[in-house]
């Protein structure tokens, strides 16, 4: 049997911690910045964990 892949995309997205759950980086801080406010860039910078819904389908494409 072949071995499984693991989706390059999503490796380059989540990160596995060790006690397994998975990170992921806040969306919206890629571009117009100009116009969000301060508060709203620090609130949108650091990581997150990801919901407990979506994390089976992550965990496949990562091979876990």
């Amino acid at each position: 049997m072949p071995k499984n892949k693991t989706h390059s995309g999503t490796s380059k997205r989540f990160k596995v911690t060790g006690s397994g759950k998975i990170l992921r980086e806040k969306a919206g801080k890629r571009h117009i910045l100009e116009k969000k406010s301060s508060k709203v860039t620090r609130r949108m910078s650091g990581t997150a964990v990801v919901s407990e819904h979506d994390a089976p389908r992550i965990k496949k494409l990562l091979g876990l």
